[in-house]
């Protein structure tokens, strides 16, 4: 039962506003984000711009979910259990809620 509890919880989740949130918190760490925007090739200008795009979203929650101690730490502090993130992840590329 406590297995499913992380699916659950992210039932009621929206994908984009955990992405969202993703991106606030590496905006909040500016070695991450720097190491992200390195990684992406994007300029710290066009973050606002892509913010509304799922695949520039999709690529943020991506840069979480490789690096496993930044991806506790965001989850901790958004209150997402971190398989949540996973399925946000899921769904910004079209799989259908679980």
């Amino acid at each position: 039962m406590g297995a499913d509890l992380p699916l659950k919880r992210a039932a009621g989740v929206d994908p984009e506003t955990v992405a969202i949130q993703a991106l606030s918190f590496l905006a909040g760490k500016p070695e991450e984000l720097s190491h992200f925007l390195s990684l992406s090739g994007l300029d710290p200008t066009e973050l606002r711009q892509l913010a509304a795009d799922q695949t520039f979203l999709g690529g943020v929650l991506d840069f979480l979910l490789q690096d496993e101690a930044l991806l506790l730490v965001f989850a901790e502090e958004s209150g997402l259990a971190p398989a949540a993130i996973g399925v946000a992840r899921r769904r910004l590329a079209g799989a259908p809620p679980e």
